[in-house]
């Protein structure tokens, strides 16, 4: 079993994070009602590409956080492994 890592947010972080999540999520709800709606391909293609956006920029803000707090603090810490663990976290994100 792996082992669940907590980091602790402030609350202003965490609404941020939390609000792009539920405009993602309600923009995946858009994408679905326009494939239950039979809507042009092109049409979603361009939402999803929206979505993929959303996604991206999401990633950005929560890896700079962690880079910038986790990382930095870990490795003042001593805790080098951390830097292994942040590219091979990039190299996912990379794919």
């Amino acid at each position: 079993m792996t082992e669940v890592h907590h980091k602790h947010r402030s609350e202003e972080e965490k609404k941020d994070l939390l609000n792009r999540l539920k405009r993602i999520e309600g923009q995946i709800r858009g994408i679905q009602k326009m494939v239950d709606q039979d809507l042009y391909c092109p049409d979603i293609l361009v939402q999803v590409s929206s979505v993929t956006s959303a996604l991206n920029s999401f990633n950005k803000c929560l890896l700079g956080t962690h880079i910038k707090g986790c990382v930095v603090n870990d490795i003042k810490h001593g805790k080098d492994e951390t830097i292994d663990e942040l590219l091979s976290v990039l190299q996912k994100l990379m794919k």
